[in-house]
């Protein structure tokens, strides 16, 4: 395995893991506390238990923290590195070490070039989750790398969109990068490690406590070039993800929704107060090379035939069902071949209640 991190780094990182049920404490001001020096940390979070901490950091062997990952299959890179991801010295406190799943060098290269952050609502609607999975895959096969952080929802629709177009994508967790989380995406985490990358700023075994995701987000946001939040409710943490890609300096793009989805409150805030619009890949390669400098390929997806578009065209327009179908002058019989010609296709697709809608 390779192991790139020198002995203070991965001190700092052991330090951040022994300490994670007191950071828990300060989860609201998580991104001063992390960037405390060590002996501050330590006093600023460890209570009655200073003087204990501080002889066990004293007396840490940092032989034994590498072996633990190296143990789990996890390759190590630290912020004194020169290959350490540029983007990430942009934050007050850079993860002192990177653990990664899946190649240390090919994350480096993932990495390397512009890659594109889509966040948004776990509870995502069926828009949402075609949307992301649109971006993931449009963006991917533009030559982007997508960076999400594989929670349910829009994260885990990103990732797979990309991992259907056969391109790789990197999925940055809150806890330790040898297990997956959520632990139910587990085949997505696999997918991911095979062609791409897991990364944490945590050790192997770190359980996950709540301060980690605001921290998982900073490095969400510094990672990426730019921020695309899909769907996002009031209190969402991919408005927190915004807030810190804003905070230094990189654009924050949005997916505008609908004005009465819960889903799309935050999101849509976020246009209200200057997010790019995000209508298509397009709109996302535009703003980061300039106007049809680069253009998004299509992915592969065949014309709609001529005598569909019609049909197509109706349920954009909000005839979703049969039934408003029929009314609006489409024949029922050959109504419901030409919806099973486009189902197949993938110029729509069937939800709940028989409900049809565009895909993205």
């Amino acid at each position: 395995m390779t192991e790139r991190a020198c002995d203070d780094c991965m001190a700092r990182s052991w330090l951040l893991g022994r300490l994670s049920g007191h950071l828990e404490n300060v989860r609201r001001r998580i991104e001063y506390v992390l960037a405390l020096d060590d002996d501050a940390l330590i006093k600023a979070v460890a209570g009655r238990k200073t003087a204990h901490l501080e002889q066990e950091f004293g007396a840490l062997d940092v032989a034994r923290v590498r072996a633990r990952a190296n143990v789990a299959g996890i390759e190590t890179l630290c912020r004194c590195d020169p290959a350490y991801p540029q983007g990430l010295r942009a934050l007050s406190a850079p993860p002192a070490v990177l653990f990664v799943a899946g190649g240390l060098e090919r994350m480096v290269d993932l990495l390397a070039e512009d890659p594109v952050a889509i966040v948004g609502a776990r509870k995502a609607s069926p828009y949402g989750l075609d949307v992301a999975a649109s971006l993931g895959r449009d963006l991917a096969v533009a030559g982007l790398t997508i960076v999400s952080g594989m929670a349910y929802g829009i994260d885990s629709a990103a990732h797979a969109g990309a991992l259907d177009a056969g391109r790789p994508t990197v999925a940055v967790l809150p806890g330790s990068a040898d297990r997956p989380y959520p632990p139910g995406g587990r085949a997505l985490y696999r997918w991911i490690i095979a062609t791409g990358a897991a990364v944490s700023e945590l050790g192997p075994g770190t359980s996950v406590r709540p301060w980690m995701f605001p921290a998982r987000n900073r490095i969400i946001a510094a990672l990426a070039a730019m921020t695309v939040v899909v769907e996002a409710g009031e209190r969402s943490g991919s408005l927190v993800t915004a807030r810190l890609a804003r905070g230094i300096g990189r654009p924050v793009g949005a997916v505008p929704g609908r004005v009465t989805t819960p889903q799309a409150a935050g999101s849509n805030e976020l246009l209200a107060t200057g997010a790019c619009v995000v209508r298509g890949p397009q709109d996302v390669l535009d703003h980061l090379f300039g106007a049809g400098e680069r253009i998004a390929r299509d992915p592969g997806r065949l014309p709609v035939p001529v005598e569909l578009r019609p049909l197509l065209q109706a349920i954009a327009e909000g005839r979703e069902t049969r039934d408003a179908l029929a009314r609006a002058g489409f024949d029922p019989d050959h109504g419901l071949a030409a919806l099973a010609a486009l189902e197949l296709e993938g110029f729509v697709i069937r939800g709940p209640g028989g409900r049809y809608r565009v895909a993205p």
